[in-house]
């Protein structure tokens, strides 16, 4: 697993030939700026989910300066913020208990090697499948500007 938590996010409009599909662990993404989320944890997944509506089919910098072409972004709702309505362009799963378990479950589902979760959670971290790309809550936040 390649981690990566610090650098910049800057868009590229260079040629890639790597694709991903960009999963996001919501809650962790949210929790990661103090602006009051948690006195509306459905709004502030919902300007979430807003600001990841135009990733998909964007070629972005990783924080290690490796260019990749978004296919499509997940994102992993759970707790309050489940109801959360999503933009066109974001494909939402609602998990049902754990939201780790759920994003596991994507990551794994979609096949680990052209997968990159978004999360500074490193106990999820440790147990995504081989190969998964890694990146932290900030760097996304710059990327989109949320």
């Amino acid at each position: 697993m390649r981690s990566w938590l610090a650098g910049t996010a800057e868009s590229s409009e260079s040629k890639t030939s790597v694709t991903v599909d960009l999963v996001v662990d919501a809650a962790n993404v949210v929790g990661s700026r103090p602006d009051g989320w948690w006195r509306d944890r459905a709004g502030a997944t919902g300007r979430l989910l807003a600001a990841l509506g135009d990733l998909s089919g964007r070629t972005v910098r990783t924080p290690d300066g490796e260019d990749v072409a978004v296919q499509q972004v997940v994102v992993v709702l759970e707790g309050a913020a489940r109801d959360a309505a999503a933009p066109e362009g974001v494909v939402v799963r609602r998990a049902r208990r754990s939201g780790d378990d759920e994003i596991v479950a994507v990551a794994s589902e979609l096949g680990g090697d052209g997968v990159l979760v978004v999360t500074s959670d490193r106990g999820l971290r440790a147990r995504l499948p081989d190969g998964a790309r890694v990146a932290g809550a900030a760097w996304l936040r710059g990327l989109v500007g949320y």
